[in-house]
């Protein structure tokens, strides 16, 4: 019997239940978010980031991981930094980069490119057989997994995680 669809415990098993995932992720996401008020977006925790901090840090993820997994473009120019300080940079530092970056743009230019990084992503995925996903990110280094891996991790593991804060947030 196959595991629901919501334990993410294994890899999604075809194309269609990665999508599910995604959509099923990204709806809950968007339910957490429904209907707060822009004052409400952008009041931040404790740590200093707003909800509106989370979607703009979820989609410049997604953006990352389009432009260097699927489309082949060197990491440190998607994420538009020189190489010799992308070389120093660990997930920390990458977040702290795309945190000033985004901190003080307008509500409405987040949710659009948040919207617009979601829909990019569905479409760069529905032009990829499943068997492109399986296979390794980088064949010189088959520690770092198939490309399926890195897209669960940017889609849909990501969306979960950050719901969680974003709806402790929201006092829902």
């Amino acid at each position: 019997m196959d595991a629901p669809l919501d334990d993410y415990s294994r890899p999604p098993k075809d194309k269609g239940e990665l999508l599910e995932r995604i959509r099923r992720e990204w709806n809950a996401l968007d339910r957490a978010t429904a209907g707060l008020s822009e004052e409400r977006m952008s009041v931040p925790d404790e740590g200093g980031w707003s909800i509106k901090d989370h979607l703009a840090h979820l989609a410049a993820w997604e953006r990352l991981m389009r432009l260097q997994y699927l489309q082949h473009v060197p990491a440190h120019e998607a994420l538009g930094v020189d190489e010799a300080s992308y070389r120093t940079l660990n997930e920390n530092g990458i977040n702290a980069i795309l945190q000033k970056r985004n901190q003080d743009r307008p509500l409405e230019e987040v949710l659009t490119e948040h919207r617009r990084s979601h829909a990019e992503v569905l479409a760069d995925l529905a032009g990829l057989s499943f068997e492109e996903l399986l296979a390794p990110l980088d064949a010189g280094d088959p520690q770092r997994g198939p490309l399926l891996g890195w897209i669960a991790g940017n889609t849909y593991e990501h969306y979960r995680e950050h719901r969680a804060t974003i709806t402790k947030l929201a006092g829902k």
